[in-house]
């Protein structure tokens, strides 16, 4: 079982990370959002991860983020990713075990990207030590609205179809 989980962590983290990498590729910087406002797709990965594994697995998937952000763009990149994604990656693991009953997916997607604008508000206030980057906050909660409604639509509907498969495969690889 052990290796099961290490090869399905080993593959949720590649998927967020191709998610992330062509997201960064494929979709420039729309003029009238706030600088560096990406939809955050690769988030659908830790919160699924989260759904299904805990904290422990979502935390992963957020490290291997923020590695590769520090790989890629560099410290202060990570930095930022790893803010983001730990304050993000805790809220959704709250609201999943303990608020399933007052939130949907879509509610957890929002209140994700909400808090993953909050983390990555607060790194740059610290690396810049200008705290008045935190009124760029406002801005970025529109657009976490708007994103983490996405992406908790995206996990409503990749949910149901990923239990129904592996329900599907367990069934048919017990016979063999």
């Amino acid at each position: 079982m052990k290796t099961k989980k290490v090869a399905f962590l080993g593959m949720m983290g590649a998927l967020a990370l191709v998610t992330g990498f062509l997201e960064n590729l494929l979709i420039p910087d729309i003029p009238f959002l706030p600088v560096g406002a990406k939809p955050g797709l690769s988030n659908v990965v830790t919160m699924y991860v989260a759904s299904v594994m805990g904290f422990p697995g979502a935390v992963y998937i957020t490290l291997i983020k923020a590695l590769f952000a520090l790989i890629t763009r560099g410290a202060t990149a990570a930095f930022m990713s790893l803010c983001g994604g730990l304050l993000s990656t805790v809220v959704t693991c709250i609201l999943l075990k303990f608020g399933k009953k007052y939130f949907s997916f879509w509610g957890i997607g929002v209140m994700s990207a909400v808090m993953h604008n909050m983390g990555q508000l607060a790194a740059s206030s610290v690396i810049s030590g200008t705290p008045v980057l935190i009124n760029y906050g406002k801005y970025l909660l529109i657009f976490a609205l708007i994103t983490g409604s996405v992406t908790g639509v995206m996990l409503l509907m990749i949910v149901p179809r990923v239990e129904k498969f592996t329900v599907y495969y367990n069934k048919n690889n017990s016979r063999k």
